[in-house]
């Protein structure tokens, strides 16, 4: 190359010598040669330079991106490269194809971390729907291409799998529970399973697995098991409420026979209730249209057993002359029965409880009860009696007056004994009421206060009878005055009783000497003579001789009086008889009649 230069700088100083180029402008000429030769070198080297550091720096990146894929790829140990002192092209011809098969390397681990994840997403999002969840899905990391990633993927891809095989059988599981419990409770299984997705009513297409769908199908089929637990436990109450009222009312095997079916799930579980329709709302409204029929009876007869066992309870109070008195002022009418204010059956216990009271008090009171009805008896005969003394004509009855006057002579015994009777009375009623602690009360009215009226009553009717025997005293008096002052006045009815003894001497003399007459002299007889007096009949014929008027018009009997005192209206006792059938032929008298004198002897 100096060679070149020398011969090049000859051949131009030749050419400046021919030219005559003076010397300043060859030197200076030779000094631009010079320089721009020195900047030429200077260029190249600076070329130089940039090229060796820019190979220098494609060695060191193409290090480093060995390094990052090596890291990347998790290969902790760089590949060994042979490269010899001052050949920088050559190391970088030797690094660049580790460096290419690196890459390669990562590109293909790229690709499988790209398709397991492809394969992550798209489970995901056939299983997952909140973002939350969508939020936890991997994502490709190039700084992160390790096998124990790749790995972890995997393993990850493999659950989310197994999580939508699972959800795929918990899917038809929950289908074929739910058309089950549809078929069970009477439900459409097509509007049920729309209603939770529309995908899950065809068979054929691609089921949705999403976590909301899955939480939809759980709720449904929880629901579901709900509603056939609660409708099984109303069926099982509706059938042990009918077989309670079939035993009460003795209902027929045929019209049994109807709901053995129901009968049936009383003792059964959850899982043996199968059958189509078994606990659909139309069978239980069945179930209680049947079970409201025989309520409807039930209430009836109850109704009926209710009104009995109250005319019972009333029969039972009546006769031991107690007032009813109702547990708690409860109402028994008819309207609140049927209204349904009440239960019925509530009603009846009740009665029960009050009747076995009443009939244990009435027990109690039987004793007492029977005093007062013989009190309320002999009161009854005592003021028929002081009716009888009151009447007048009591002798002048005819036939039949013997039985009253027979009658009078019991009722005055059994007026003797009536103070007897209530004072017996009143100790056993207050021997009664310190043991029970309650007064005794005969048809709502105390007993002592019945006998405290009583001699009240009796006290005022003793002192009436003393006025008017004083009055009829005062009157005889009178009476013996005025005939002191103006002579006395044959009576007509001691007259008239001198006139009757009398005929009735003449009668017993001609009875003694009169002999059988013959069939000729009774005809006579019987035609001239008057037919013979009735026993206690008022003397005509024997007294027509003499003019002596008797009263014609004919008298009543007396009868036992209807109406009683306020004290015997209190209690429901049987009165005496008013009449006694008379006896056609045997006549008996009395002592009263033959102390009177008022009967025919007997020939």
């Amino acid at each position: 190359m100096e060679t070149t230069c020398v011969s090049l700088i000859k051949e131009l100083q030749k050419i400046w010598d021919e030219v005559g180029e003076p010397e300043k402008n060859r030197d200076k000429m030779l000094l631009e040669l010079e320089q721009e030769c020195l900047d030429a070198y200077r260029r190249k080297v600076d070329q130089a330079n940039r090229f060796r550091a820019q190979l220098r720096q494609a060695i060191a990146n193409s290090q480093a991106e060995l390094a990052s894929i090596c890291a990347s790829l998790g290969d902790r140990s760089l590949p060994i490269i042979q490269i010899e002192p001052g050949s920088l092209i050559k190391e970088l011809a030797d690094i660049f194809p580790q460096v290419e098969m690196m890459q390669k390397k990562k590109n293909e681990r790229k690709v499988q971390f790209t398709e397991i994840l492809d394969q992550i997403q798209s489970l995901s999002k056939e299983l997952f729907t909140s973002t939350k969840d969508k939020s936890c899905i991997p994502i490709l990391d190039e700084s992160d291409l390790s096998l124990s990633r790749l790995e972890e993927l995997k393993i990850e891809l493999h659950a989310l799998e197994k999580e939508k095989s699972d959800r795929l059988k918990q899917v038809l599981d929950h289908l074929t529970t739910i058309h089950s419990l549809c078929g069970v409770l009477g439900m459409d299984f097509k509007i049920k399973i729309n209603g939770i997705h529309p995908t899950l009513e065809n068979p054929g297409s691609k089921k949705s697995i999403t976590d909301d769908t899955m939480e939809k199908l759980s709720n449904a089929v929880c629901r579901l098991n709900e509603d056939k637990s609660k409708r099984l436990k109303k069926v099982q109450d509706l059938a042990t409420t009918m077989v309670g009222l079939w035993n009460l009312m003795d209902i027929s095997n045929e019209e049994q026979k109807r709901f053995q079916n129901v009968i049936r799930y009383i003792g059964a579980s959850e899982n043996e209730v199968t059958e189509p329709n078994a606990l659909s709302l139309e069978s239980i409204k069945f179930i209680e249209s049947e079970i409201f029929k025989l309520q409807k009876m039930k209430a009836s007869m109850i109704m009926e057993v209710l009104l009995k066992r109250k005319a019972d309870l009333e029969q039972i109070c009546k006769e031991a002359h107690m007032t009813v008195v109702m547990h708690e002022a409860i109402d028994f009418s008819v309207e609140t029965l049927e209204s349904g204010a009440v239960d019925p059956l509530y009603l009846l216990e009740q009665i029960d409880l009050q009747m076995s009271k009443v009939k244990e008090e009435a027990s109690a009171r039987k004793d007492i009860l029977e005093k007062i009805d013989k009190w309320l008896a002999a009161c009854e005969e005592e003021t028929w009696l002081e009716e009888y003394n009151r009447d007048h004509n009591r002798y002048n009855y005819g036939r039949g007056t013997h039985l009253l006057l027979k009658r009078a002579e019991k009722a005055r015994a059994l007026v003797h004994k009536i103070p007897a009777m209530v004072e017996t009375l009143r100790e056993k009623a207050k021997s009664w009421e310190q043991k029970r602690g309650v007064a005794f009360s005969y048809d709502g009215v105390f007993l002592l206060s019945m006998l405290d009226d009583y001699n009240i009553q009796k006290h005022e009717k003793e002192q009436e009878r003393q006025k008017q025997r004083e009055q009829k005293k005062l009157q005889g008096q009178l009476i013996a005055e005025q005939e002191a002052r103006f002579g006395s006045k044959p009576s007509p009815i001691k007259s008239g009783k001198k006139l009757i003894k009398a005929a009735r001497k003449s009668n017993l003399r001609s009875s003694s000497n009169v002999k059988a007459p013959t069939n000729q002299q009774e005809t006579q007889t019987q035609t001239t003579t008057p037919p013979p007096r009735k026993p206690l009949s008022p003397v005509l014929s024997s007294l027509s001789t003499n003019n002596i008027k008797t009263p014609t018009n004919t008298m009543t009997l007396p009868t036992t009086p209807s109406s009683t005192s306020s004290l015997m209206k209190i209690g429901m006792t049987s009165t005496t008889p008013n009449s006694t059938p008379f006896a056609p032929h045997a006549v008996e008298y009395s002592f009263e009649e033959i102390r009177a004198g008022r009967f025919p002897l007997k020939t």
